[in-house]
């Protein structure tokens, strides 16, 4: 792929299946032409301040058929099988999105160790192999059997050291168990001591379902329910001290982190108000560990303004964008970031590309 916007076409998929439905119909996007007649789109280039630069995606799903068979596991949307990546590089090249870091959503925690074992081997050198086939455009976030604490630990040392993974993507829990459990500190201190990003994607307050509160209209078991998620589990690993064991670890949480950025002061005043009933305390107020490098966030929050009240909670240092592939909750994280008033041309680079970059090793 050439930067200049010409359209290259990539080597088959290997195995991945990008799941999603009417893709590009829900994205605001015409279809890709095919090879039999007519030019695909060309390529945005995103340029700040007369500079050409390289815009980075943290947040795109994919999955891997051949790993999922391993245990039965269906497609949880209606999906579209890639023979080659045509498709998505040109979703990619209309948003102005030059390197989307692959995710896949976890489906395998209940899974029995050995099982577990051979999903993650195979799903791992699947992505590994598509990326490496696709150099400029994807690198991935390893997978892990978090169920299985020392097992993921020894995944993640494999991953990073083996297959040349720089990120490690997990749920925001783990069948029901919170990422802060101790049993999990074997997996948070290998992540730590090999100073990989950590992607964190909800799946849903699963607990709240069988109450029906989250039934009726507003799919509210996404709407609401995937924040939610997101909400708990970084609450989990600030109160409960998974941050203040492990220092040293970089997490990116999903959609702009839920909600606990908006509502960040209220786990300050928590402390102040019943500070008999919150302990041990965190080393720090909690609106401080949004700040200090350890976690990161999606710009998945819709508007300039909500963007500029995430940054003001966080920092622009802390934000990287994110457009949830293909999923077609948007399609303009671009846009977002050079819309979103207040920020300089340094950290608008910083949001698009630079810290992912920093935090992937992506040259």
């Amino acid at each position: 792929m050439s930067l200049t916007g010409d359209f290259v076409p990539s080597p088959p998929a290997g195995g991945i299946m990008f799941t999603g439905c009417d893709l590009h119909a829900a994205a605001g996007l015409s279809p890709p032409a095919h090879p039999h007649g007519h030019d695909h789109p060309r390529r945005r280039e995103v340029v700040v301040n007369g500079k050409r630069i390289k815009t980075i995606d943290v947040h795109a799903h994919c999955c891997v058929p051949k790993a999922m068979a391993l245990i039965n596991h269906p497609l949880e949307a209606p999906g579209l099988l890639m023979d080659d990546t045509s498709t998505r590089i040109a979703a990619m090249d209309a948003q102005g999105i030059d390197v989307e870091a692959l995710s896949i959503n976890p489906y395998w925690y209940k899974a029995e160790r050995d099982v577990a074992a051979e999903l993650i081997r195979v799903q791992n050198e699947t992505l590994v192999e598509f990326c490496a086939a696709n150099p400029d455009r994807f690198v991935g976030f390893a997978t892990a059997a978090l169920q299985h604490p020392e097992l993921a630990a020894e995944q993640v040392e494999h991953a990073v050291k083996k297959l040349g993974f720089r990120g490690i993507g997990v749920g925001g829990s783990v069948a029901g168990e919170e990422l802060a459990n101790p049993r999990f500190h074997p997996f948070w201190a290998k992540c730590e001591e090999l100073g990989v990003l950590v992607f964190m994607h909800p799946l849903g307050t699963r607990e709240l379902e069988p109450s029906g509160r989250l039934g009726g209209s507003g799919l509210l078991t996404n709407t609401i329910g995937n924040p939610l998620e997101t909400t708990i589990a970084l609450s989990h690993l600030i109160f409960e001290g998974t941050l203040d064991r492990f220092p040293g670890l970089k997490i990116c949480a999903a959609h702009g982190g839920g909600f606990l950025p908006s509502y960040a002061n209220r786990s300050d005043a928590v402390i102040r108000c019943f500070p008999n009933r919150v302990g041990p305390l965190p080393k720090k107020n909690p609106t401080a560990y949004l700040k200090d490098g350890q976690l990161f966030f999606d710009t998945i929050v819709f508007t300039p303004e909500a963007l500029r009240h995430l940054i003001a909670e966080t920092g622009p240092g802390q934000i990287m964008i994110g457009t949830d592939y293909p999923f077609p909750w948007t399609s303009t994280e671009v846009d977002l970031v050079l819309s979103t008033p207040g920020l300089s041309d340094e950290q608008r680079v910083a949001i698009l590309g630079g810290t992912a970059a920093k935090l992937l090793g992506i040259k």
